[in-house]
């Protein structure tokens, strides 16, 4: 049962977030904040496939414990895809609220981003064994929540002070992702049950996508009236 409903819930979250991506990509027309809502989109469902799909396979198959070491790396892809997933959301604030400057901003994105990437690429975090420390586990993590307050801080303040009613709730979609992440990292381990917040997790990052898509396609329904 639990590999059936998860299979199927994970095809399709993964198709649902490329396939709105792609729309994006296809769509932008030179928009920048739309290409790069898309690119963003499909990182983050190529991403998340490293570790979705073998994950699937396992729970069809031979169960998890047979595919450690393929899981520990779709972990790892995934650590680093999500990272460039909100370097790409920082750039999408800056083109929509067309941001200058900030180069200080810019820089605490980037440093935590890569102090990121540096800390999940160590070997002492075992992506490949049954027994990962929990320890690397929250190390790594720390400059990834850090990366997300920015995040939310830098889009709740744009949205309410442009009356911006398509993004007022962008900030809420980081906030609900990490709510639920933060306890997986930390307990998912000792209480296996934790680990089904990984659901409402994803439906948190479905509706960022789906955020940038229909703001994407209001913005194409105002042009197509204004030409009449």
């Amino acid at each position: 049962m639990q590999a059936i409903f998860e299979t199927t819930f994970d095809v399709i979250y993964l198709l649902t977030v490329i396939t709105l991506g792609v729309f994006m990509i296809c769509k932008s027309k030179g928009r920048k904040q739309y290409l790069l809502y898309g690119i963003m989109a499909v990182t983050l469902g190529a991403g998340d496939s490293f570790h979705l799909v073998p994950r699937a396979v396992a729970l069809c198959t031979t169960g998890l414990e047979s595919y450690t070491a393929a899981l520990g790396i779709g972990k790892l892809i995934t650590s680093v895809t999500m990272t460039a997933f909100y370097v790409l959301l920082y750039y999408v604030w800056r083109c929509r609220y067309k941001i200058t400057g900030k180069r200080g901003i810019t820089a605490a994105v980037w440093g935590l981003s890569a102090l990121r990437v540096i800390l999940c690429l160590m070997p002492q975090n075992e992506w490949t064994s049954p027994d990962a420390p929990l320890s690397w586990g929250i190390f790594r993590n720390i400059p990834f929540a850090l990366l997300g307050l920015m995040i939310i801080i830098l889009t709740f303040r744009s949205a309410r002070q442009n009356g911006d009613r398509e993004f007022r709730f962008l900030w809420l979609t980081i906030v609900l992702s990490f709510g639920f992440y933060i306890p997986v990292v930390l307990w998912a381990d000792a209480v296996p049950l934790i680990g089904m917040l990984m659901i409402p997790k994803t439906c948190a990052y479905v509706w960022t996508v789906l955020i940038g898509f229909n703001s994407l396609r209001n913005a194409d329904r105002n042009e197509s009236e204004a030409d009449r």
